[in-house]
C-alpha cells in the first residue's frame, strides 16, 4: 500500500477499520498509552478534568448549565447509565427507532423496568417531527424522548434539531444517543435543547474503546439521586464523587483516558467539529462514488446518508458471498462491517477514523478487486430491494 503524508498506512501491517468504532487511530493516540498512571494521582485527576472541560466546550456549554460525566465500559454502558439515572422509575419514554440502536434503547428500558413506547420507522427512514408531536399529544404520560443521532445499522443521520424543537414545545425531555456522531456532527446546546447526550471515546473523536461520557443538564442530574437501578451505572453517584474528589468512583481505564486526551488535541488541530465533519463527509462522498462506479448501491436515499457509515446492498449476483468478500477485503488491508438490517442483505463501510479520501478510493478499488476474484459480473442489488427503497422514499 502507498501512503499519504497525513494518513499513513497503519503500522505493523494493521488493516484500516472501515467500521463505526473501534476505528483506525493515529499513531500518537496509540503512543499515549505507553505510560502508566495512578488513578488517584493529581496528574491523572487533572487529565479527567481537562477532558470534561473540553467536551463541554465542544457541546457549546458556555453558561455552565451542563456537566460531563465519564463512565467506564463500552458506549452501551453509558447509554444504560443515562437511561437508568435520568429517567425516574415512574417515567415513561418515547423511543424513536429506525434501526438496531433505537431498538436496543427500548430493550434497555425493558430491562430497567421503565415504561416506554416505540415509534419504529424500519431501516430506511428517519423519525420526523410531526410524528413525534402526534405521539406526545396523544400520550401526556410520556416524560422523556430518546433519539438516536446517527443510526449506524443503516447509516441514517436523524434530524435531531427538528425533533428537539417538538419535544421542547411539548414540555418533555430529550435524551440523545449521539454515540456515533458527537465530535463530527454539530450538537450545540445553544441551538438544540436536550437534557443529556451520550457518546463514546472510540467514535468521532478517534480515541480507543474503554469509556463513554454523558453530557447532562446540571439540574437534571442533580435531581436524579435514587433513580438508578445499578450501583456501578449510577450516573448521579459517579458525578457526585467526581465533583467531590476529582476521581472516578471505580478504577478508570487510565490508558484509554490518556489516549483520548491526545485524540482531543488532534481533533482541535483539525478544526474541531467542523473540520472533522468536513473530512468525514469527503470520505463518504468519495467512497459512495467509487462503490457506485462498481455497480453497488446504497440502502438510503442520498439526503439521509450520514458522514459516519454507509450501508450498501449485497449484489444480487449469485457469485457474491459476503464471507468471501470480507476475507478478500481484509487481505487487501480493510476490515469491513456486516449488515445489521432485518429486511435485506447488506454490508457497511465506515467513513470515520484516521483516514482520508485517498484511503476511501483505495477501499473502493479493493472492493473492485474482490468482485473480480469472486467472479461477480455485476454488483447491482436485487431489483426488489431498489423498488422497496423507492417506495419508502416516495
Amino acid at each position: 500500500m502507498t501512503q499519504t503524508a497525513e494518513f499513513p498506512t497503519p503500522r505493523l501491517g494493521e488493516p484500516y477499520l472501515l467500521t463505526p468504532g473501534p476505528l483506525t487511530t493515529a499513531y500518537e493516540v496509540k503512543e499515549a498509552m505507553l505510560r502508566d498512571w495512578g488513578s488517584w494521582d493529581g496528574d491523572f485527576r487533572a487529565m479527567t478534568a481537562t477532558i470534561c472541560r473540553r467536551l463541554l466546550a465542544m457541546a457549546g456549554d458556555e453558561a455552565g448549565d451542563y456537566v460531563c460525566v465519564p463512565m467506564q465500559g463500552s458506549g452501551s454502558f453509558s447509554v444504560e447509565a443515562m437511561l437508568g439515572t435520568l429517567v425516574p422509575r415512574d417515567g415513561k419514554v418515547l423511543v424513536l427507532a429506525n434501526g438496531a440502536y433505537g431498538l436496543r434503547a427500548a430493550e434497555t428500558l425493558r430491562y430497567l423496568g421503565r415504561d416506554h413506547v416505540v415509534i419504529d420507522k424500519g431501516d430506511y427512514l428517519p423519525p420526523r417531527g410531526d410524528e413525534v408531536a402526534a405521539a406526545l399529544a396523544a400520550d401526556p404520560g410520556i416524560t422523556h424522548v430518546v433519539a438516536i443521532h446517527c443510526e449506524t445499522s443503516s447509516g441514517i443521520l436523524n434530524p435531531v434539531e427538528e425533533i428537539a424543537e417538538v419535544v421542547e414545545a411539548h414540555g418533555r425531555k430529550l435524551l440523545i444517543d449521539s454515540m456515533s456522531a458527537f465530535g463530527a456532527v454539530d450538537l450545540d446546546v445553544r441551538r438544540i435543547r436536550f437534557e443529556a447526550l451520550v457518546s463514546s471515546a472510540n467514535k468521532c473523536i478517534e480515541g480507543v474503546p474503554g469509556f463513554g461520557f454523558v453530557i447532562a443538564r446540571r439540574t437534571e442530574i442533580a435531581a436524579a439521586k435514587g433513580n438508578s437501578h445499578s450501583l456501578a451505572l449510577d450516573l448521579h453517584a459517579q458525578w457526585v464523587y467526581l465533583e467531590k474528589t476529582g476521581q472516578w468512583r471505580y478504577t478508570p481505564p487510565t490508558h484509554v483516558v490518556a489516549a483520548f486526551l491526545k485524540a482531543l488535541d488532534l481533533h482541535e488541530a483539525e478544526g474541531g467539529v467542523a473540520g472533522r465533519g468536513a473530512r468525514y463527509r469527503a470520505n463518504r462522498d468519495t467512497l459512495v462514488a467509487g462503490m457506485r462506479a462498481l455497480g453497488f448501491e446504497t440502502l438510503l436515499d442520498d439526503r439521509w446518508l450520514s458522514p459516519i457509515i454507509v450501508t450498501f446492498f449485497n449484489p444480487a449476483d449469485p457469485a457474491f458471498d459476503f464471507a468471501r468478500f470480507y476475507d478478500l477485503m481484509k487481505e487487501d488491508g480493510f476490515i469491513i462491517y456486516p449488515g445489521k438490517l432485518t429486511v435485506v442483505d447488506s454490508f457497511r463501510l465506515g467513513c470515520i477514523g484516521r483516514m482520508d479520501a485517498a484511503v476511501m478510493r483505495r477501499a473502493a478499488d479493493a472492493a473492485g478487486r474482490a468482485l473480480t476474484r469472486m467472479g461477480v459480473a455485476s454488483a447491482a442489488p436485487p431489483a426488489l430491494a431498489l423498488e422497496e427503497r423507492a417506495r419508502l422514499a416516495a
